[in-house]
């Protein structure tokens, strides 16, 4: 199943672009409630049930949500296929800030277990992941991670993964990436304003000063989550470090044209004769693309998701 980018998306960019600004998906989930978390905070969580027991549980990306044509798209794809599908957004990223002091992060598998342990409750006995870029990162460090995970997960796709976060986060800094760089940390920054005036404890002195997302992570994710720095963020959060105790058949899906992306973030060593873990590189898709054109609006990584986890 080779995948051939659309004639008028002909460079990595406008294979990018095109999907998050001009797609338009006709799926609403059903419903959407805040789930509990251990430390007294919430998750929004969104569910369209057609009473199947297998349920597709999907992450989003870096300062994305539940709405994104990306998530909706793929859910749309999963649900016409039988199953019942779930989204949720990171704390931060839901209708309204979260209530502790910290927000989410590419390593924070923690909330995702949440989400897990959700679907368990609802009786579902057969779970699937699904994660685009960090959300991708989050679900293989989770797989990968010596914690107990339930026997219930059963498939995994990770697709746009920045595996390999330092580096990763180098790349999306280039004068190549400004316009994706400067509106990510726009936002990030909005939200640091935002819950500052919800909450003592929050600096904010100087925070125009910040002009890369390595230094927003120095001043503010990693002490917010624990970590000395960004590169101790960086270096500890890295899914690529995780994949080779993968048990469940997973498979990564990125473009070899990916503008995020760093070399580093393409695993091919670590699924070398890998039992459990496949990784595809297509030549074209961009940076969670894929965009192809077809009656039924079908994208050709939601097909080769719904292949590979059918």
């Amino acid at each position: 199943m080779v995948y051939k980018s659309p004639f008028f998306l002909f460079n990595n960019h406008l294979e990018t672009i095109y999907p998050s600004l001009l797609r338009k998906v006709n799926f609403t989930f059903q419903q959407t409630q805040r789930v509990v978390t251990p430390d007294d905070d919430w998750l929004e969580v969104s569910l369209s049930s057609q009473h199947s027991n297998k349920v597709v549980i999907i992450s989003h990306g870096l300062e994305g949500n539940n709405e994104r044509p990306y998530i909706r798209g793929m859910a749309k794809a999963f649900f016409e296929n039988g199953y019942d599908v779930m989204a949720w957004n990171y704390r931060g990223c839901a209708s309204e800030m979260n209530k502790q002091l910290r927000f989410y992060h590419s390593g924070e598998t923690n909330d995702l277990d949440v989400v897990i342990n959700y679907a368990i409750q609802l009786k579902y006995t057969s779970i699937n992941l699904i994660g685009f870029s960090l959300g991708g990162n989050i679900t293989l460090k989770y797989l990968g991670e010596d914690r107990n995970r339930s026997e219930l997960i059963k498939k995994a796709v990770a697709i746009s993964v920045p595996m390999e976060l330092r580096t990763g986060c180098e790349k999306l800094s280039t004068p190549a990436n400004k316009i994706y760089h400067d509106r990510f940390l726009k936002s990030l920054k909005n939200k640091i304003i935002a819950k500052s005036k919800l909450m003592k404890g929050l600096d904010i002195t100087g925070i125009e000063s910040i002009t890369t997302l390595k230094d927003f992570d120095d001043r503010y994710t990693a002490p917010l989550h624990g970590f000395r720095d960004a590169y101790d963020y960086y270096n500890q959060c890295s899914s690529v470090r995780y994949v080779k105790d993968i048990q469940i058949p997973t498979l990564i899906l990125t473009a070899l044209n990916d503008p995020f992306l760093s070399k580093e973030c393409y695993p091919f060593d670590q699924v070398k004769n890998h039992k459990t873990v496949v990784l595809e590189t297509p030549e074209r898709g961009g940076h969670v693309g894929f965009a192809q054109l077809n009656t039924a609006g079908l994208y050709w990584s939601e097909q080769r998701a719904l292949d590979f986890i059918q």
